[in-house]
């Protein structure tokens, strides 16, 4: 049977909250972390997973992201935090991934200006 994941994940500050939708959790998180999720997820970094939810469903997991990104940033955060109260990156402790790599402003500047240099370090 088909699982889907509907997940949130933040960057190192908990700035900025992405809301997506996955048939995989593991290859999903793996791709946030390494910037290939592009716009806002590449932009901010957002590679720490913080919430997830499970479906066997398409259409449910479907309509619960479309509901959840329609949602106010403190109603997310009161969601997340009713099931993850400190935040903690799930991929590590759940999914058994490594530690989110931690990017500094101008390595990630350079990557959206495509200087290929910056993701040597």
């Amino acid at each position: 049977m088909k699982q889907y994941f509907v997940y949130g994940v933040t960057n190192q500050g908990r700035t900025t909250l992405y809301i997506g939708m996955t048939n995989s959790l593991v290859r999903r998180v793996s791709e946030h972390r390494q910037g290939e999720i592009p716009g806002l997820s590449k932009r901010y970094n957002t590679n720490r997973l913080v919430y997830y939810e499970q479906y066997n469903d398409v259409r449910d997991a479907s309509a619960r992201e479309k509901q959840l990104k329609g949602w106010s940033r403190k109603k997310k955060e009161a969601l997340i935090n009713s099931k993850n109260p400190k935040w903690i990156d799930l991929a590590v402790t759940v999914l058994g991934l490594e530690q989110a790599p931690v990017r500094r402003w101008q390595d990630r500047r350079d990557l959206l200006e495509g200087d290929p240099s910056a993701s040597s370090g």
